[in-house]
């Protein structure tokens, strides 16, 4: 079996590299820089050198296949290049679907996420469940658009693609929004805002695993959810105290208190270029929504399961005590002024607010 992947290089895309070589496939990986040729050389896949945005470049590596999987995408809270999204996310997922069409693939995987359900105020939906917006990221945006637009179109002609669709990921190596928190509360975390977001987690090898299963048992045109368990930050963060013996935060705000400093977030966001992505005036805008999905279908139809969250978090916050950089001068320097920035909001948060309730 021969396999074309598109993100493989990717914090999700390396693990279905891997599992795909272990399992006996001959991978075929798209990679557009040499870090990316590294990592998918180092996995034993076959690089081509080629980017999503350009259909001839990816013609060669596609050509021949049994199935693609196209992880590729953006994937940015706060970016300031937020203009590539709907080229990467929306245009590239085009290009990507058409060609393997085209090219007459028996089998098209294409990774959306739970993120195309918006906000799903409190619900815990199935792949069944609909929202056209607004949405509070453009990552939320131009997935939807890639999912309802681009995808569903295509399998209506007959494309033979099966979609996934991870809820948030965790596990060593991440960088985004979960290892972000971890790592700022292994560091001790003084205050917790956004207390009452709720979102999924499932641990990366397990959100792998699901990919090669849906190419291996999904039903074309089917949508498969892949999501952990939905819980509130402020329970994972007190889970998170009683795995490291680490006090949780005694500072809890509300998401509803916050949203509306989006804006005023995103100016002090743009004005200190090391400020994390989590204190974004777009992450401030998420803060108290709900991205709540359920597993049952991939479950029942595909035989996915998932780790213990306590095994996976010890993992992670293992690899995340490995890779902990010790901090230079200039750093903590950078650290002070940006706690400090970040305590004068707060004040003036909850200054604003007592003033409302007046």
């Amino acid at each position: 079996m021969k396999a074309f992947v598109t993100g493989g290089s990717g914090f999700i895309g390396q693990h279905v590299v891997r599992k795909l070589i272990d399992r006996g496939y001959e991978v075929n990986a798209l990679a557009r820089s040499e870090r990316s040729v590294g990592i998918l050389t180092a996995l034993g896949a076959t690089v081509f050198a080629g980017d999503i945005t350009d259909t001839a470049s990816m013609r060669p590596a596609m050509e021949g296949c049994d199935v693609v999987f196209h992880m590729a995408a953006w994937y940015h809270i706060g970016a300031r290049d937020w203009m590539q999204a709907e080229a990467i996310n929306v245009g590239g997922t085009r290009r990507v679907l058409r060609l393997a069409n085209e090219l007459g693939i028996p089998k098209i995987v294409y990774t959306s996420t739970v993120a195309v359900f918006g906000d799903t105020q409190g619900q815990l939906v199935d792949e069944t469940y609909f929202n056209d917006g607004p949405f509070l990221t453009e990552y939320d945006r131009t997935k939807w658009l890639a999912h309802y637009k681009v995808a569903l179109p295509l399998i209506e002609k007959g494309a033979p693609i099966v979609i996934v669709q991870p809820g948030v990921v965790y596990g060593p190596g991440d960088t985004a929004f979960v290892a972000q928190m971890m790592r700022m509360f292994y560091r001790g975390l003084p205050a917790l805002p956004g207390a009452d977001l709720v979102v999924t987690y499932a641990h990366v090898d397990d959100i792998a695993e699901g990919h090669i299963l849906a190419a291996e048992k999904g039903r074309i045109g089917e949508s498969y959810i892949l999501a952990g368990p939905a819980i509130p930050l402020n329970e994972m963060i007190d889970f998170w105290g009683h795995l490291l013996g680490k006090r949780s935060p005694q500072v809890k705000i509300s998401g509803r208190y916050l949203r509306p400093f989006a804006p005023m977030m995103e100016t002090a966001y743009n004005l200190v270029p090391s400020m994390p992505s989590l204190f974004s005036g777009e992450a401030t805008a998420s803060l108290g929504a709900t991205y709540m999905a359920r597993a049952d279908k991939a479950r029942n139809e595909l035989g996915w399961k998932t780790r213990p969250l306590q095994t996976g978090m010890l993992e992670t916050f293992k690899w995340i005590a490995e890779t902990e950089p010790e901090p230079s001068p200039q750093e903590k320097e950078k650290k002070l002024a940006l706690l400090a920035i970040l305590s004068a909001t707060v004040i003036f948060m909850f200054w604003f607010l007592g003033r409302r309730k007046k």
